[in-house]
């Protein structure tokens, strides 16, 4: 991905000539990770999300991007993952995503506390925010990440893999990202724009100020949290590279890319990144947006029933797969060992 320093029924109205069609929420998350086998190990056997996708960072084509989500890498699902093993421990602070949260079902809280602590994870309390009971915990570059736990509707557009956990407690992709701005202010007025209503505010236990919440109209990751804080941080391992919020057609992309552009920040052209095409800017502060389009989506080059299964380059690396592979860390996807990976409806 690019670091430029310059659905549901959440669009049809709302193309009706107010403005841009409305975002219907996050498409992924891209964060920098160290160790690529500690990651996939991590992500697919600990948390049990599907490697939906192994490639390479197309613009350091010398590092992987693992991309983890739901059984089928449904728009809204996907985490994905630079390993710079060179890179130092980021610290979370000002113009950065600071929390990045999942939907789990309702109940299985318990589950994962258990599975955390037979696994070793660095896990805090519980606490409750807008109603919703919230565990935190940090993966092992020390990422913070959230579970969420709430009702998954029988119609929810996401698919659970239960390769590693069972259906009642597998996560189904983003409840939302928290936002750590120094000044607040333009950036809500820019979530706005795209397509997000304010609907509610409270404190903040990590900061002790204000978190306020910003709602888009899709299923899944649909919120994003805006909290002012002037703490000081820095890229690095454990830290998130940027979040791409849905657009799904050309047309919805290009949409919001002027109404982007006229609010004086500075978006990229649109950019082929083979499953998706994406627009880039920094947001007034700081934090690196992505425009991504549904299609053509994870399944457009493997077979569903065979993602993640081999490294996949885009085409115009494919010529140099031989030197591209020699330089790669030797990684190894897990197999699942468990009844869930026989009966997948737990």
């Amino acid at each position: 991905m690019t670091d430029e320093s310059d659905s549901t029924d959440a669009g049809a109205e709302g193309a009706a000539g107010d403005g841009p069609t409305p975002t219907p929420g996050i498409h992924h998350v891209t964060c920098v990770a160290g160790d690529p086998q500690r990651n996939l190990d991590f992500w697919v056997e600990t948390l049990g999300l599907r490697l939906v996708k192994r490639s390479i960072n197309q613009d350091d084509p010398g590092t992987y991007h693992f991309f983890y989500g739901d059984a089928e890498g449904t728009p809204g699902t996907s985490m994905t993952f630079f390993p710079w093993t060179d890179l130092p421990e980021g610290e979370v602070g000002a113009g950065q995503v600071s929390r990045t949260a999942f939907r789990v079902p309702e109940g299985s809280l318990g589950y994962w506390e258990e599975r955390f602590d037979e696994r070793g994870v660095d896990y805090d309390a519980r606490e409750e925010r807008f109603g919703e009971t919230v565990l935190p915990f940090r993966d092992p570059d020390g990422l913070p990440v959230e579970l969420v736990a709430v009702e998954i509707p029988d119609d929810d557009p996401t698919t659970a893999w239960t390769a590693f956990v069972p259906e009642s407690a597998a996560i189904r992709g983003f409840h939302s990202v928290t936002l750590w701005l120094d000044d607040a202010e333009r950036t809500e007025g820019l979530l706005e724009t795209m397509g997000l209503t304010e609907s509610e505010s409270g404190a903040d236990a990590a900061t002790g100020n204000d978190r306020t919440r910003f709602a888009a109209g899709g299923a899944v990751g649909k919120y994003v949290d805006v909290v002012e804080t002037d703490r000081q941080g820095s890229s690095g391992r454990g830290t998130v590279h940027h979040v791409a919020f849905q657009t799904p057609t050309d047309a919805d992309q290009s949409g919001t890319r002027d109404a982007v552009a006229s609010l004086g920040l500075r978006p990229t052209e649109q950019i082929d990144r083979h499953w998706f095409r994406s627009v880039y800017f920094r947001e007034f502060a700081g934090v690196l947006f992505e425009l991504a389009t549904a299609d053509p989506g994870y399944a457009s080059d493997e077979p569903l029933d065979a993602l993640g299964e081999r490294l996949v380059l885009p085409g115009r690396f494919e010529d140099r797969r031989d030197e591209i592979e020699a330089g790669l860390d030797d990684v190894t996807v897990p197999r699942p060992e468990t009844e869930f990976a026989a009966n997948r409806a737990d």
